[in-house]
């Protein structure tokens, strides 16, 4: 967002935060001004959260490439992902302390801007209100999917709803592009409510259905329709 307080070449080649707030119908003169807003670009390793839960969260994130995860923990030291972010998405700040931590799923690069600037620009075009409500509205439909995935669909089901989504939100041009898969087992049990141990299992089962194929992290969906049938994945949250 943002120009940049960083000295140097920006590091990688990632998602425009320009060219997102257009596609996203976002008006030009408005796109300038949260494009020029002052920020740092950082390198996030997935080793280690980024941000841990119960400290304020007065900043907006914009991921340029990778991929990065919302998280609870809870009294036993257990790990829910609660949400996802994916290029070309972003997290906006919040009042008080933040419940939730942020970590990377893979190496990732993000833009990190202040609330007190961007709260700023709203304040003279209150427009862009408008803008960031139907962000919000996009991320809580995402959300209610993903509870009705861990309460309500089998194991199997709530894997592969994982996978569809995926797919669809890292622009997979299925079925004729493999998806690269960015978790790892455990990552995917913390994601659908689930042991890694069962995991292993479901995508097994998938494999052997010859619903799937894998290839390394690549995954190719060999039947997309009964795919999307099996994790009763309809896409039309995701817009």
């Amino acid at each position: 967002m943002l120009a940049s307080r960083r000295s140097g070449p920006v590091a990688g080649s990632g998602v425009s935060l320009r060219d997102t707030l257009i596609a996203a119908g976002l008006n030009e003169e408005l796109v300038d001004l949260l494009d020029h807003m002052p920020h740092r670009v950082i390198q996030v390793d997935p080793r280690r959260p980024f941000r841990e839960p119960g400290v304020p969260r007065d900043e907006v994130l914009f991921v340029r490439s990778g991929l990065i995860s919302k998280f609870k923990v809870d009294s036993s030291g257990r790990r829910q992902i609660v949400a996802l972010r994916f290029p070309g998405e972003g997290v906006l700040p919040r009042d008080g302390l933040a419940s939730y931590g942020i970590q990377a799923i893979v190496p990732s690069e993000v833009m990190v801007g202040s609330s007190k600037d961007l709260g700023s620009i709203i304040e003279a075009h209150p427009e862009i209100q408008q803008f960031f409500w139907r962000l919000t509205q996009r991320n809580e439909a995402i959300g209610y999917e993903w509870l009705v995935n861990c309460g309500r669909r089998d194991s199997t089901a709530r894997v592969a709803h994982l996978l569809c989504e995926t797919a669809v939100r890292s622009h997979t041009k299925v079925p004729d592009e493999a998806l690269h898969n960015p978790f790892t087992q455990q990552q995917i049990a913390e994601i659908t409510g689930q042991t890694s141990v069962n995991v292993n299992r479901v995508m097994a089962d998938l494999e052997r259905q010859g619903l799937i194929r894998r290839k390394g992290r690549d995954i190719t969906f060999m039947d997309w329709s009964e795919m999307r049938r099996v994790a009763s994945f309809q896409p039309a949250y995701l817009e």
